[in-house]
């Protein structure tokens, strides 16, 4: 069948709008549907759930160790979001009003207490008009973890549950605004896809923010594991300033926010930002795929929790090599990836630390 010219050059242009032409917008396009979006799905559901657990343990529909269990894989689910901090996530303080890490003063313990004291049947409302220090998963993790509570105690459970219902709903709605931002027609999900929008003029632009926020949350699980290893305290380790102390989960979370990382890296269907690397680019792409192996062996290595391990020189050894590890990770994408995408980063908040 023959075509004219003029049919071939206008199924050229219907072809050419149904497919990105770009490769860096076919990586933003990727990476919003198979993994941005899909981690913001998890976390509001694993919030959901939260919501419904903080509910039923105070109802005595739910013992303790479930309670903990939804807790659990709700700051799993945040930890793996780290890498995905780009959109209305980072607007109005609202990953604070997630997690309110570093502690350095023990705030959480003591804000807690002054709120429930200030309001002994606290509700909802009450909440939303706190500090942010009260309305997270670490004011979340206090009242189920720390020793000075007895939630086996119904006195005591009594006057801390309607403070583990109102995060519990905080957080469920949180996400859900969040997730549903996403979501909507002309959301964030569809200005990684279509460009220019109202947050992105180009792709570059778009694939620089996914970029950034994957760099700076290597960067900042080299603080979580550094501050509690004592690297800027003169190799005092400081076991209290580690993230999810009280829970044991420090090390969890950092093995969430890696796959995370990871998952921006490969894409769901190799299609992540290491398919913007040419063959004459494949030692690097060999060089990152290594980083990452290594640091995921090195932290399969790691038998017990962060707190045990800092109290053994050999513990802090390894504990050190793999934050070495993690230092090669963040340098390779930090330097390495950010030029040969022809990226610039800019200022990030943790340098110096």
């Amino acid at each position: 069948m023959n075509r004219s010219p003029l049919t071939l050059a206008l199924l050229s242009v219907l072809l050419g709008a149904c497919t990105p032409a770009d490769p860096q917008q076919k990586v933003t396009s990727a990476l919003a549907d198979g993994v941005i979006l899909p981690a913001y799905s998890s976390w509001a559901e694993a919030d959901q759930k939260l919501a419904a657990s903080g509910q039923a343990f105070c109802a005595g529909q739910q013992d303790l160790p479930q309670a903990r269990e939804a807790f659990r894989a709700a700051q799993s689910a945040w930890a793996g979001l780290q890498t995905v901090l780009v959109g209305p996530i980072t607007e109005g303080n609202r990953a604070w009003q997630v997690q309110f890490w570093p502690d350095k003063k023990n705030l959480v313990a003591r804000q807690v207490q002054g709120l429930l004291k200030k309001y002994p049947q606290l509700s909802a409302a009450d909440l939303e008009k706190s500090s942010v220090v009260v309305q997270g998963l670490t004011a979340y993790e206090y009242i189920l973890y720390d020793e000075s509570i007895d939630l086996t105690d119904a006195q005591q459970k009594n006057s801390y549950c309607p403070l583990i219902t109102a995060i519990g709903k905080h957080q469920q709605k949180l996400s859900a605004e969040i997730l549903a931002d996403w979501q909507a027609k002309d959301g964030v999900a569809s200005q990684f896809k279509e460009f220019p929008n109202p947050r992105y003029a180009e792709a570059p632009e778009a694939l620089a923010d996914v970029l950034r926020s994957q760099v700076t949350a290597i960067d900042v699980l080299k603080k979580k594991l550094g501050t509690p290893l004592g690297r800027q305290s003169k190799g005092q380790p400081q076991p209290y300033q580690a993230e999810a102390w009280r829970s044991n989960a420090s090390l969890a979370n950092i093995a969430a926010t890696l796959a995370s990382a990871e998952r921006l890296w490969h894409g769901a269907n190799q299609d992540g930002m290491q398919s913007l690397l040419g063959s004459d680019q494949d030692a690097l792409k060999k060089r990152i795929d290594a980083a990452y192996l290594d640091t995921r062996q090195r932290l399969a290595a790691l038998q017990r929790p962060l707190s045990e391990l800092l109290k053994e020189e050999d513990g802090r050894a390894v504990l050190n090599e793999f934050y070495d590890s993690l230092n090669v990770l963040h340098r390779l994408h930090e330097g390495e990836l950010a030029r040969t995408l022809g990226i610039q980063l800019g200022f990030n908040a943790n340098d110096g630390d």
